[in-house]
């Protein structure tokens, strides 16, 4: 035993130095433990400061998307902050943000969505939903709005033994010159050609239970075959004509549906519309076709344009969007909540596509269905407003009909219509103005340097450099309308008319013209394109007779938009999207 003693005596260190050890051991863990307590809460606290950016711009967005700029039913945040500073976050009382706003009843579902499609009578529908029919009284009954056939959002469909309707609006026509009476027309796209099939109209009025009856005595074909894309099978654009039986005339009807017998329980139900002047009827209307442009940032262009047109007196702007850049939509809401514009969403029919981009390229790829497809909008511009607006245009964005010695439309126009009179004593249907292109290329051929006391993001007012040459009489023109004769509307000319043929006059260009702002001709013209218009090229400053106005309106839409930015943000491409 005194040897083993011996023995561990020299193998164990000392009791100093077991105490050191000791000592060394328990300040190591302790700084273990601190370091992962200490790692753990900033984990912690990183995990909830991410947790409540993705909460507020959740909120934020939520507020953007719904309009809610200043909600106050939303929860009170809870600040999180380090523990370092306050220890205090407690996760257990966090309320998150969420939309916390009442539920709407349907009646404000249906107010709601009226707005979004104006061609669906669902405030009539959820007004008279409950009322019963007598069993005997009528062969058929209102179309329950859960059992109509819809197509791309804004379309109703209707088939028949002999082809496929896809129906857009319904319009009530009390126009004086109107030969067939009260009238109500239906817009929409046939898949035939010179449709044979019978069909009727069951109309619904407010004060009756049960619908009237009246034939379809028309099919207006709102297209030249000349034209190309006349086949069977492909939509064709039509105007439909049902006349509202004398017992009913002075009335409006609430809604129509198109049937191919008359007890036949419809699957469409179009609200008519009649939308008769609020007060003294305007001056001038102008229609846009769908607007197709989902890469192309022309927001800067638009903002100019409308400024140019509500300079020169355009009352409204109505426009028809199928796909545009954001920063187009930010230009069209701000001008739409000033009263200056109205848009409208619209689709393609049937078949044809509306996913986001492929909607652009096909498009770009079948011309002649896009050009088919446009006259949807045209017509429902031109029945929206034939009762509030005196003259209707139909423009692209890339046009203004300018006056040349007048300093306003509504000054021209007088004596477009004096002049016209006085070569024949009869109201034209439309006034017509000859086109001339201002193509980019020449501003760089005659002012390289371009305007310095412009601009240089104000393209109409910079490219003052035309073609010498017009392109010929009645070739891409464009018209003011006459709402009151005005059947039906093409881009150029109208194709049909109330009280017998057409009659448009051609303004001289010595009182307006059509600028058409262009990188290069129409396709129709390439190849004459170099001799006939960019070879002689004329300074026209016609349009500087509004340049402070318009420099000032323009530039400060853009300030209030948000497209100059910061300087920190001024030269990044994406600072202005929403």
């Amino acid at each position: 035993m005194a040897i083993l003693g011996q023995t561990l005596a020299r193998v164990l260190p000392s009791r100093p130095c077991r105490r050191t050890l000791g000592l060394i051991t328990i300040w190591t863990c302790f700084c273990w433990v601190v370091f992962r307590v200490s790692n753990d809460d900033h984990l912690l606290t990183s995990y909830y400061q991410a947790e409540k950016v993705n909460m507020n711009t959740r909120e934020l967005l939520g507020r953007i998307m719904t309009g809610k700029a200043e909600n106050n039913t939303m929860s009170t945040p809870v600040t999180v902050g380090s523990t370092t500073e306050s220890g205090e976050f407690n996760i257990l009382e966090a309320v998150p943000y969420i939309d916390r706003s009442p539920k709407l009843s349907e009646a404000d579902l249906v107010k709601k969505l009226q707005p979004q499609m104006p061609n669906l009578p669902i405030v009539y529908w959820q007004e008279n939903k409950k009322k019963k029919v007598n069993k005997n009284s009528s062969c058929t009954k209102y179309p329950d709005i859960y059992d109509l056939h819809f197509n791309n959002k804004y379309w109703q469909v209707m088939e028949t033994s002999n082809g496929t309707f896809h129906l857009y609006g319904a319009y009530l026509d009390v126009r004086s010159k109107n030969r067939l009476g009260p009238t109500v027309r239906i817009l929409g796209m046939i898949n035939r050609l010179e449709p044979k099939v019978k069909t009727f109209c069951q109309l619904w009025f407010s004060d009756s239970k049960e619908p009237v009856f009246s034939k379809v005595l028309e099919y207006k074909y709102i297209w030249y075959k000349k034209w190309g894309n006349y086949k069977q099978g492909l939509f064709q654009p039509y105007l439909l004509a049902c006349q509202l039986p004398k017992t009913h005339w002075g009335k409006a009807p609430a809604s129509v549906s198109i049937v191919e017998h008359k007890c036949d329980v419809a699957t469409n139900n179009l609200r008519v519309i009649y939308n008769k002047p609020e007060g003294e009827k305007k001056k001038f209307a102008v229609c846009v076709k769908g607007l197709d442009f989902p890469d192309d940032d022309l927001s800067i262009r638009l903002t100019e344009w409308i400024e140019v047109l509500t300079t020169l007196g355009a009352d409204k702007i109505f426009l028809y969007n199928l796909e545009v850049h954001p920063n187009v939509t930010k230009v069209l809401d701000y001008y739409t909540s000033k009263g200056l514009v109205d848009v409208t969403p619209i689709s393609l029919p049937g078949y044809q596509p509306n996913l986001p981009v492929l909607q652009h390229m096909y498009l770009k790829s079948k011309l002649n269905n896009k050009r088919q497809n446009e006259l949807i909008p045209y017509n429902d511009c031109l029945y929206r407003n034939m009762y509030r607006y005196e003259y209707i245009a139909l423009l692209d964005i890339d046009e203004v009909i300018m006056p040349i010695k007048h300093n306003n439309w509504a000054d021209m126009m007088e004596e477009a219509v004096k002049s016209s009179l006085k070569v024949k004593n009869e109201t034209r249907a439309s006034w017509n103005f000859r086109n001339v292109y201002f193509m980019d290329e020449m501003l760089d051929i005659h002012e390289p340097e371009h305007f310095k006391d412009i601009p240089p993001y104000l393209h109409m007012m910079q490219h003052v450099y035309r073609s010498a040459n017009y392109t010929k009489p009645g070739q891409y023109v464009k018209c003011f309308h006459n709402p009151e004769k005005a059947l039906i509307l093409h881009n150029h000319f109208p194709l049909g008319c109330l009280g017998g043929v057409c009659t448009s006059y051609p303004v001289d260009t010595s009182l307006a013209h059509l600028q058409h702002y262009r990188q290069d001709c129409v396709s129709t013209l390439k190849k004459s394109c170099k001799n006939d218009f960019k070879s002689a090229s004329v300074k026209d400053t016609t349009i500087w007779k509004w340049k402070d106005a318009v420099i000032g309106k323009t530039t400060e839409a853009l300030q209030k938009l948000g497209f100059f930015g910061t300087p920190d943000n001024r030269n990044s491409v994406n600072s202005v999207l929403p």
